[in-house]
């Protein structure tokens, strides 16, 4: 039997702005966001639940956009700015989402809150969402498995209505 030989791809620099600090990385381009994000940067509050982009856990903010990192590969992105649950407090203080989610006990297990904050914090952006039925729709890429929706819509009103 022959032996088939794939030579493995070329790496890529990729230089991305995470949370505010550049990073000038040499990668598989076949390399995920989310992938970059947890194993190269060390950054392990982006979570990968399904990898298939179906379940929202993933979701980071690129450009300000929301988007489900395991669906993206970071070569796509050279040159973007990066947002993720551990770049939206300043200085030690709770963004108002992160607060507002502690306020309305937001969570259960925590795995989704991660992705659940930084795509409220993407629909904020994006001046969509005006009332409870808004928000639900546009955070329904953004699965619970605890069922903490309730809480979670309450949270994103508290802060959509100060904004």
């Amino acid at each position: 039997m022959t032996e088939i030989v794939v030579p493995l791809p070329e790496m890529v620099s990729v230089s991305l702005t995470v949370n505010g600090s550049l990073q000038t990385l040499s990668l598989d381009p076949r390399t995920t966001l989310l992938d970059v994000l947890r194993e190269h940067l060390d950054l392990t509050g982006t979570k990968k639940g399904c990898d298939q982009g179906q379940c929202g856990a993933c979701t980071i903010l690129m450009d300000g956009r929301r988007i489900n990192s395991c669906l993206t590969f970071a070569a796509m992105y050279d040159g973007a700015q990066i947002t993720t649950i551990e770049g939206l407090a300043v200085n030690g203080v709770l963004h108002p989402l992160q607060q507002a989610f502690i306020d309305h006990d937001a969570f259960q297990c925590g795995y989704c809150t991660s992705g659940q904050i930084c795509s409220a914090a993407g629909l904020i952006a994006e001046g969509r969402a005006k009332n409870a039925d808004e928000i639900r729709e546009l955070m329904s890429g953004n699965i619970c498995r605890c069922g903490a929706y309730t809480n979670i819509v309450a949270a994103v009103e508290q802060v959509v209505g100060r904004s």
